[in-house]
């Protein structure tokens, strides 16, 4: 050091006569062994560590390139190439002003290579500067080791204002996009016998409709985004060009903070290197790119590097390169060849199972003793629209009784890799086939419902005791059809499933039916007809632990055996559940049954998760179902539905969303914070989606399960879609309505979430078909099918009081499951429960939100009187305009003497309460701009008299159908409706279940 620069080096550290090895030094032992020796997997390069994204494509050189151009690597034709982009920065730290580089690899250069390699590969590298911030390799020493060393770039700096300058400028250049800014090689190389040459690559003007828009960002990872949705959507090109001097002009070639001059010597075409479209996000592409090393020496012996600088980097790059290799256990020498997609499976028609879909199959409780409807089997199914003649109601019979709603299973024959070869349920499909079903209700002679009990609150609640617990004979709390099978194809084939007598009282249970079409091998299932009663003739007095009651909803396997060409297939089965009646059969909620359970796959590491969301399928789901909920919900109506702020389906909304550029960054950012972060919080209730939790009370409870989270997957595709990081595929992509429209290797994935999408996973308190048990991974054979008990599996008794570590236990009842083992934690009877997922319980903050179920369980509707009003053209703007804002309890015909009498009055009179129906929306001009074109309306809203179970339902039906087609009140707003005030439920005990406070 000295006292005009404290920063030079000593001379002992001789920088002067030894820069390589002071140099290799300070980059690979000093920094990049020592990251390494710290634990640093993998091993990291020594600069320029922070990978945006790695591409292949090819250097097609220019066939009209001067004769004097045509050396080296220029001297060929077309070359495979792939291409590392980087930025010399740590992997954690912010893209903003970092320099960013290129590392370009092509094959099919062959020879002896200036590093003194065989082989046919060559290297180029360039960053997005003109030259370098030192002259020469002395410099360079100096320089790091006031950084390296004496920890004082900033005392080197003073010191050295060329340096400084040059610095200031690089981080002045702030770029947008790796694929639209220039790089240069910074060094001199040989070029021929006579010339010298730089390079530099200069991105291509994009065609017409694809400018560039080339914006920074403060997101930390920015070009990594960019540089992927780009690619996604178009090919990049850069045109290569050669800066060719004559060796006999004399520049220095230790002067790499200068430019040569281009107007004497200008740069000059010599290859276009192309970028096609690619997935730069593939599985395995980045970390290729992370193990490719790049050396400016790896070239023709024609194209040497020049200078002292280049002479070092030989050096540290091989040795690093090799230190890099070494620690991740990877080949030092370079590949032969480039990295290929893997070319796709060979076409197996080949046989060797039979899967049952959907693997979890939902059919609905209905009290019509004919008819049925078919539950949905594409995620976005076309609705029913309902029509003028109330008895051709989509929903209903001719007596307004409720039709069952029927799961239809269809088996696939799949090849040794699992993938779809053909339906085996298919006409003419040669298969011989034996259905089997097995459902079993066993509510009663399970436990009580309290609380979920993987949910720390669980230790707060009462203890999870036997429902029942004085009945000495358990089988009689049981209702069990037992296996029965049909043979399909031999006509129209039926059978009934029917269970014994409870407690050995009453008539034997109707669980349901299962049958096949005439000339159909595709099995229909429906479950019970609704009916609940007590064995001792006591009401019901609570949500869901009524002693003494059934129900008749039920869940079980679904099996078969399968013959194909004479040789039976190893089958894999499928599941039923009968769940409550779909009053909102169009609606789904924010987080449906299919978001959960793909979750707990993605968490238990057996689903792969998508590198990038689809905006149609991962992201707009979760807006669009708020917005639908407006119609079973007048909270959501006002903060989502039409033409309000949040009206989500708005095309200019959907753009907007769908819109992944930096424009839109923040408004995505701002939604996604509006969604709940348990961490951040709490228990508020403001934060969407406004529904309850497992943990909810009232008074709230402080906890963050008060109220109802999204997914961590769907909240990490929320923080993908905020960053630009998902793929904006709307109207790119097939929206399935129908299923004919299915392509037959998709088939089996449709079924599947078209019956869970329809299936609740917000609050297991304790929920609508399935509850908490289904976010234990042990549940399930493979994602999104149950695992199955053995036969003849005796299930371990788990005593008086069931704990949140005994229901744990291996093979207990977390694990495979038995008929009747998803159904037996809801409440018993359903409707009880039912009648009770109500919104609004603590009216102070909000009448309608936060809510349970509005999807299954509406809680405001537009009524049909109301409806009629807003299609009156007659009628003036404002009268129609109030009577669509104005929304009905869905649960007044429960009538309001008492809680206790509305859940009764549920039990008894389930089907008055009305089903939500698609109708089309005015299509006179003026209606036609003030409301939806499909408006979704309550089909009835039959009151019930109260505590009446003698009631002539058909004779009340008939009077309902006379007042109901009477000309709507002028006025509008409240024509056919009752003012009554709503039974306080703030005190009932589905809300208070923490008696003795949480703890």
């Amino acid at each position: 050091m000295t006292a005009e620069d404290p920063s030079k080096s000593p001379p002992c550290f001789d920088c002067a006569t030894n820069a390589t090895q002071r140099l290799d030094e300070m980059f690979i032992a000093m920094g990049q062994m020592k990251r390494i020796a710290l634990g640093q997997t993998p091993a990291e390069r020594a600069v320029f560590r922070k990978l945006h994204g790695a591409a292949h494509g090819r250097l097609v050189m220019d066939p009209n390139r001067p004769e004097a151009l045509r050396v080296g690597v220029f001297a060929r034709d077309e070359l495979p190439a792939w291409v590392r982009f980087s930025s010399d920065t740590a992997p954690t730290s912010p893209d903003l002003g970092s320099t960013l580089g290129i590392g370009l690899k092509v094959w099919g250069v062959d020879g002896v290579n200036a590093l003194g390699e065989t082989g046919d590969v060559a290297d180029f590298i360039m960053q997005n500067f003109p030259v370098f911030f030192v002259d020469n390799a002395e410099e360079m020493c100096e320089f790091t080791y006031a950084g390296t060393v004496l920890k004082d770039y900033p005392g080197y700096l003073r010191n050295h204002p060329k340096t400084d300058g040059i610095f200031n400028a690089m981080s002045a250049q702030v770029d947008g996009s790796v694929l639209t800014t220039q790089y240069w090689a910074i060094l001199p190389f040989d070029f021929g016998p006579d010339h010298y040459a730089r390079y530099s690559l200069v991105p291509d003007s994009r065609p017409p409709g694809h400018p560039v828009v080339d914006v920074p960002s403060d997101d930390k990872n920015y070009l990594a985004t960019d540089l992927a949705n780009r690619l996604l959507d178009d090919e990049y090109r850069f045109t290569f060009l050669v800066q060719a001097v004559p060796k006999s002009a004399g520049y220095p070639l230790d002067k790499a903070t200068e430019e040569w001059p281009t107007d004497q010597y200008p740069y000059q075409p010599v290859a276009t290197l192309i970028l096609p479209k690619q997935d730069v996000c593939a599985r395995g592409q980045a970390e290729y790119g992370q193990e490719l090393a790049f050396n400016i020496w790896r070239t023709p012996v024609e194209q040497t590097p020049q200078g002292s600088i280049a002479a070092v980097r030989k050096v540290v790059y091989s040795h690093g390169a090799d230190v890099r290799h070494q620690a991740n256990g990877q080949p030092l020498e370079q590949p032969a060849k480039p990295r290929t997609q893997a070319p796709p499976l060979p076409k197996d028609d080949c046989i060797v199972k039979a899967v049952i879909y959907p693997p979890i199959g939902i059919a609905r409780i209905g009290n019509a003793p004919e008819g049925y409807v078919v539950g949905p089997e594409v995620p976005n199914p076309k609705p029913l629209m309902a029509g003028d003649d109330p008895a051709r109601n989509p929903y209903r019979d001719a007596e307004g009784r409720l039709l069952p709603q029927a799961a239809r299973f269809r088996i696939y024959g799949v090849n040794a890799m699992g993938r779809i070869v053909r339906e085996l349920t298919a006409a003419e499909s040669g298969a011989d086939i034996t259905w089997k079903v097995h459902l079993a209700n066993k509510k009663s002679a399970w436990y009580a419902f309290q609380l979920a009990l993987d949910i720390p609150e669980a230790a707060s609640a009462d203890p999870t005791t036997l429902r029942n617990p004085t009945v000495a004979d358990r089988e009689a709390l049981v209702l069990d059809a037992g296996e029965n099978a049909i043979h399909a194809g031999h006509g129209k084939q039926s059978r009934k499933l029917t269970a014994g007598k409870f407690m050995h009282q009453g008539e034997p249970v109707y669980l349901g039916r299962m049958w096949c079409e005439e000339g159909d091998h595709r099995l229909l299932a429906t479950g019970g007809r609704g009916f609940s009663s007590s064995c001792n003739g006591t009401k019901a007095i609570t949500f869901g632990n009524n002693e003494g009651w059934h129900d008749d909803t039920s869940d079980g396997p679904v099996d078969a055996v399968v013959k194909l060409n004479g040789m039976e297939l190893p089958v894999t089965p499928a599941w039923i559940v009968v769940g409550p009646p779909n009053y909102g059969p169009q609606r789904k909620s924010v987080r449906t049954m299919w978001d959960l359970m793909r979750d707990v796959a993605i968490r238990a590491g057996t689903l792969p998760k998508p590198a990038r969301p689809s905006f149609t399928h991962d992201i707009y789901p979760v807006f669009e179902r708020m917005t639908g909920l407006q119609w079973v919900n007048a909270g959501f109506a006002a903060g989502f539905g039409w033409n309000s702020a949040n009206d989500f389906t708005k095309p200019e909304w959907i753009a907007r969303l769908n819109d992944r550029s930096l424009a839109n960054q923040e408004t995505r950012r701002v939604l996604k914070n509006s969604f709940r972060h348990d961490a951040v919080d709490s228990w508020s209730p403001t934060p969407w989606p406004w529904v309850y939790g497992d943990a909810m009370n009232i008074p709230p409870a402080q906890t963050p399960r008060q109220y109802t989270s999204l997914t961590q997957t769907q909240l990490e595709f929320l923080d993908q879609w905020v960053a630009g990081d998902f793929d904006d595929d709307w109207g790119k992509v097939p929206v399935y309505t129908d299923f004919d429209q299915v392509p037959l290797d998709e088939q089996g994935e449709v079924l599947t979430r078209a019956a869970l999408d329809f299936c609740l996973a917000d609050a297991f308190h304790p929920g609508c078909e399935m509850t908490w048990p289904v976010r234990a991974s042990t549940m399930y054979m493979e994602p999104f099918r149950f695992a199955h008990a053995p036969k003849g599996w005796v299930e371990p008794g788990m005593g008086a009081i069931l704990s949140s570590d005994t229901v744990t236990i291996s093979n207990g009842p977390l694990y495979g499951q038995l008929p009747g083992g998803i159904t037996r934690w809801m409440a018993v009877p359903w409707q009880t429960d039912t009648g009770s997922c109500r919104s609004g319980y603590d009216p102070a903050y909000d009448p309608n939100v936060p809510t349970f179920w509005p999807a299954r369980v509406p809680n405001e509707v537009l009524t049909r009187e109301n409806y009629q009003i807003v299609m009156d053209a007659a009628q003036p703007a404002q009268a129609r305009l109030a009577a669509f804002a104005n929304r009905a309890a869905w649960v007044a015909p429960l009538g309001t003497t008492s809680y206790t009498d509305q859940i009764n009055n549920m039990i008894h009179h389930f089907d008055h309460l009305g089903v939500v129906e698609v109708n089309p929306g005015p299509t006179d001009p003026e209606g036609a701009k003030l409301f939806p074109p499909l408006i979704e309306v309550e089909d009835q809203h039959i009151p019930i008299p109260d505590v009446d179970d003698t009631v002539d339902t058909k004779a009340v039906r008939a009077a309902h159908r006379t007042l109901s087609t009477k000309a709507p009140a002028p006025t509008g707003g409240g024509a056919g409706l009752r003012a009554t005030q709503p039974v306080d439920l703030s005190r009932i005990d589905k809300v208070r279940r923490f008696p003795r406070g949480l703890r």
